[in-house]
């Protein structure tokens, strides 16, 4: 009788599921999961945009987070599994200053209160061409200039 293991079974299948087209992203960052959703026959792509409040397992397959989002001033809470064929792509909206890893404080706040600190993320394509001040506003440079 030949000892087959369950964890190395498991472990080839976990392997073969992996995405490796996924972005940086981490607790406090908004981001945009379009996610598969089947209807009766039909199967489209719904856009879940909002904050990361947590993630767990780091990249491993079995790998999930947490996106909140308000909507018609309600909280909505979804989990996606991170390396799910389910999900098309996740973009990367805006990263996040926070001091936590998780956020579930901001359920119990409202309005302005539960924003984040934070930096917009501006997607750069191979095409573009950044300039040589970049960075420099006017003001930077003619403070520098005197």
């Amino acid at each position: 009788m030949s000892s087959i293991r369950p964890a190395k079974i498991l472990a080839a299948l976990e392997a073969g599921n992996t995405k490796s087209s996924i972005p940086n992203f981490r607790v406090g960052d908004t981001v945009k999961v379009h996610a598969r959703i089947v209807e009766g026959q039909k199967e489209r792509v719904q856009v879940f945009e909002g904050a990361v409040i947590r993630r767990r397992s780091g990249n491993q397959p079995t790998a999930t987070f947490t996106v909140r989002k308000i909507s018609y001033n309600v909280g909505v809470e979804r989990v996606f599994q991170l390396h799910s064929p389910r999900i098309e792509k996740i973009e990367l909206i805006s990263h996040g200053q926070v001091r936590r890893s998780r956020l579930y404080y901001l359920r119990d706040l409202r309005g302005k209160a539960s924003r984040i600190k934070g930096e917009m993320v501006v997607p750069v394509t191979g095409d573009v061409e950044l300039p040589e001040a970049a960075g420099k506003t006017p003001a930077v440079e003619a403070a520098a200039a005197k």
